[in-house]
């Protein structure tokens, strides 16, 4: 997308053939493109229409039916916060007793819109200019929320008692710019001195305006967090969305936390505290349980394993492999139970044998913490058997193992 594009789309012929559009079908885009020519349409507000027609349609997963009346970029529909998750954020700043904030870096406003809907004053600034604009549009129903083109780091911020109510969120852009791929995309960066404002910059907003809230990585390092701070890694149907770092008022607790997060179901939020005093992991194959639990990816991610092992009475496998051994058969909502068929050290031969012997010929294989391929320990077994197992690569005692499990 471009500023021509939109131009043509903001329009009223633009507008009122994006919004006349049949939902999109990819098999029959071509068809469609013909007989909106044919109709008398250009092809540039013809190819515009399209092509927000087919982001549209891939933003309905994190947007709902916000996304029928709005605007895209590729990158910013990839970036922007899940429409559950922007409303958890927006919450805060609710509780916090503030009433505007400022979006630093607002992508296409899908946090805006969160903020906005619960009446707090957005000032949301972007530094890319056709993303800009895609924000303005699709803020365009709430009269007190603005957005400007303009770098998080050059917009004056309150001082003193005037940022008793304010907040700030920052989403800092973690694509480089330049040459996009054949998606529309661009790439990635993951050091958090490459990202924009960085990570240092982040911190000097923080000092300045206390209640201030960003948005990072997954990846995000435990040693990086601030004392003081909240980092909350958040997951959605099973897929961790991000670290949010939380500064002053809108700390909810203090030091790392997770919540897991599923379509239809009440949130469940895990704490340090949740982890405190949990076992030593394993110290022999001799000790596996008779099941083996698997926590949601978020809990992992901040490193709360523990309070699996405290909630099963079990035990980690090894330190940050994820997986706890437990004999009690419980149902956990954040995580998987497996129950364990066969535990053995790793080795080819022998994992080869076992599955011939108990006629096993479809495989699914998880891997955490060692360094094997999947692919290729699937190409190494030459399985042929009629029946199906699950295997699990990881580590007991700092050595590589597996388990065959089953669901349940």
């Amino acid at each position: 997308m471009d500023l021509a594009s939109i131009a043509l789309l903001v329009g009223g012929e633009g507008w009122g053939l994006l919004q006349s559009l049949p939902p999109y079908d990819a098999a029959g885009e071509l068809a469609l493109q013909t007989r909106l020519r044919s109709a008398g349409f250009s092809a540039e507000v013809v190819s515009a229409a399209l092509t927000q027609s087919r982001l549209r349609a891939r933003g309905r997963d994190k947007l709902g039916a916000f996304a029928d009346g709005m605007l895209f970029t590729p990158d910013g529909l990839e970036q922007a916060t899940r429409l559950e998750v922007a409303a958890r954020h927006a919450s805060r700043y609710l509780r916090a007793e503030v009433r505007a904030v400022h979006d630093l870096g607002c992508g296409i406003g899908a946090d805006a819109m969160a903020l906005a809907g619960l009446d707090l004053a957005v000032r949301a600034v972007d530094s890319d200019e056709v993303t800009a604009v895609v924000a303005g549009v699709n803020l365009r129903h709430w009269p007190d929320a603005d957005v400007a083109h303009a770098r998080a780091e050059d917009v004056s911020l309150p001082t003193g008692e005037a940022t008793r109510h304010t907040g700030l969120w920052l989403d800092p852009a973690r694509r480089a710019r330049g040459a996009a791929d054949i998606t529309g995309r661009t790439r990635r960066v993951f050091s958090l001195d490459a990202i924009s404002p960085t990570w240092h910059q982040v911190q000097d907003f923080a000092r300045a305006v206390p209640a201030t809230g960003a948005k990072l990585s997954p990846t995000f390092p435990h040693q990086a967090v601030p004392a003081g701070t909240e980092a909350a890694w958040t997951s959605w149907n099973g897929e961790v969305v991000e670290c949010a770092v939380w500064w002053g008022p809108l700390v909810q607790t203090v030091g790392r936390t997770a919540s897991v997060c599923r379509a239809g179901s009440v949130a469940v939020t895990l704490t340090e505290a949740d982890a405190e005093d949990s076992p030593e992991p394993l110290g022999s194959l001799a000790e596996m349980g008779s099941y083996v639990y698997e926590p949601d990816r978020a809990v992992i991610r901040a490193g709360l394993t523990g309070a699996l092992a405290n909630a099963v009475d079990g035990a980690e496998l090894d330190h940050g492999v994820g997986y706890v051994s437990s004999n009690r058969a419980l149902d956990i909502s954040w995580s998987h139970r497996y129950s364990v068929v066969e535990a053995m050290p790793w080795n080819v031969k022998a994992l080869r044998a076992w599955l011939r012997d108990h006629d096993i010929g479809r495989l699914t294989i998880k891997k955490r913490g060692v360094p094997l391929d999947p692919d290729t320990v699937r190409r190494q077994l030459r399985v042929k058997g009629a029946g199906e197992a699950t295997v699990i690569l990881t580590r007991v005692r700092s050595q590589p193992h597996v388990l065959v499990v089953r669901a349940g």
